[in-house]
């Protein structure tokens, strides 16, 4: 009988201190995979969204908020800028495009932005149905927003006002899907695009609002401006050009996401301290209770060392019973990792792949390992060293 077989017979005589060291383990370990593969994800996907977007032209308020608002798409903007600025900021020899960005109006939460097909360049989107917009009061539907709220090309519909679900309903100014997008792995996908004409038509025309201004009106507003630098020399002065400007701010996506993710490293620190925690509690409680079978059993090992087992086997029988407690506690912790980002996408979705493996998640396997064999180590070696005559000899 080989020690694998003799190590789960073992363990399966202890099922209650079997079952709790298994648990233990599992829960470092899924704490572990969730931690790991979100944020992994998070970064990845943060990285796609602003790829190409060297500066945020907006209102004067937060860099973070402006960021987050204008590229992610999750936060209020800091406020509206003269449409006048996106003329502005095209004609300066440092940049080599601007694409404008108007914000106002959602359809079941999900944003209705106002902007040119550059944004869909941008990302590199491709029509799925339909055909992208031409005139206003088109709109071309991301594969995410488009599956969420059933969109089919042909299909009218009214935005709300505001950026959150439960607004006053703009039944004036019907919008028409003439297309939705295949999925970007962007932002893109959860986004309801249309021409910036499209907004402005959508307020002018309220009963509320002032009456429509000509197209040419100067008071025509922008939420934001995306820019990509014409050479890296760009990043020296057109954002102080910018920033000088009375209504204007410049915001880097580079430098406000390096600050949001230092701010969230910290938080991601302490849930890993915390997982390291309890493999820690883990590796403890396996020893206490492989070093407590061996006090129980001693008898038995020592009746196996008479009956030709060498002191060699009884070292692999120890530590394949630790290796076999960290191995299934890690499968199924690395299950219920992956379950939790599956719950997490499916009550909050963030565009998570929950049964994606972060490059990282190798090393779970090896942790597991060196927990079990940790634990092991020390009654391993008691069982090495047991004395035969000496424990027959006992009472």
């Amino acid at each position: 009988m080989n020690a694998l077989t003799l190590a789960w017979r073992a363990l399966r005589h202890t099922p209650l201190a079997s079952c709790l060291n298994l648990l233990l383990v599992a829960a470092g370990i899924a704490m572990m995979t969730f931690i790991l593969a979100v944020s992994s994800q998070l970064e990845e996907r943060a990285g796609r969204d602003a790829r190409g977007i060297d500066l945020v032209v907006g209102a004067k308020g937060s860099p973070l908020q402006l960021i987050l608002s204008s590229v992610y798409h999750a936060d209020i903007p800091t406020g509206n800028i003269p449409a006048s600025a996106l003329a502005a900021l095209a004609a300066q020899p440092q940049v080599r495009s601007a694409i404008p960005l108007a914000l106002g109006d959602n359809f079941h939460g999900l944003r209705i932005v106002g902007s040119t097909t550059a944004l869909l360049d941008h990302y590199g989107a491709q029509l799925a149905q339909g055909k992208l917009f031409t005139q206003p009061m088109q709109v071309v539907f991301g594969a995410r927003a488009a599956r969420e709220t059933g969109a089919t090309v042909g299909a009218r519909f009214a935005g709300a006002h505001g950026l959150a679900a439960g607004g006053e309903l703009h039944d004036h100014a019907p919008y028409t899907v003439t297309g939705i997008l295949q999925p970007t792995g962007t932002v893109l996908d959860r986004l309801i695009l249309t021409p910036v004409a499209s907004v402005w038509q959508v307020h002018e025309t309220d009963p509320d609002e002032p009456p429509a201004a000509p197209a040419t009106a100067p008071g025509r507003e922008l939420t934001a401006v995306l820019v990509q630098y014409a050479s890296p020399l760009a990043a020296i002065g057109l954002p102080r050009w910018v920033n000088a400007q009375p209504r204007l701010q410049a915001a880097q996506p580079a430098v406000e996401a390096a600050r949001l993710f230092t701010l969230l490293g910290a938080g991601v620190d302490v849930l890993r301290a915390i997982a390291a925690g309890v493999l820690l509690v883990a590796t403890l409680s396996l020893f206490v209770a492989l070093y407590g079978a061996l006090q129980q059993r001693a008898l038995d090992m020592a009746i196996l060392r008479t009956l030709g087992a060498s002191p060699a086997k009884l070292l692999r029988l120890l530590l394949a019973q630790g290796l076999l407690l960290s191995l299934a506690g890690a499968a199924i912790g690395w299950l219920l990792g992956h379950a939790g980002i599956a719950a997490l996408e499916w009550l909050q979705p963030l565009d998570l792949q929950p049964w994606r493996i972060a490059a990282g998640e190798a090393w779970l396997a090896v942790t597991a390992v060196a927990v079990g064999l940790l634990a092991a180590a020390l009654p391993a070696v008691r069982a090495y060293r047991t004395d035969i005559a000496a424990t027959l000899a006992r009472p």
